[in-house]
């Protein structure tokens, strides 16, 4: 948690504010994630 996000998990856990930062980050990633897996898929 802390290496990719910058803080512990109780920081995450206390802080709503934090845990909606790092969420919307994981959500963003794991689009991205699907978009490229799309693209290969088609060009493969």
């Amino acid at each position: 948690m802390h290496q990719s996000h910058g803080m512990s998990y109780a920081e995450y856990s206390q802080d709503l504010a934090k845990r909606m930062h790092v969420e919307k980050a994981r959500e963003k990633e794991y689009k991205q994630a699907f978009r490229l897996l799309d693209i290969v898929k088609r060009s493969g």
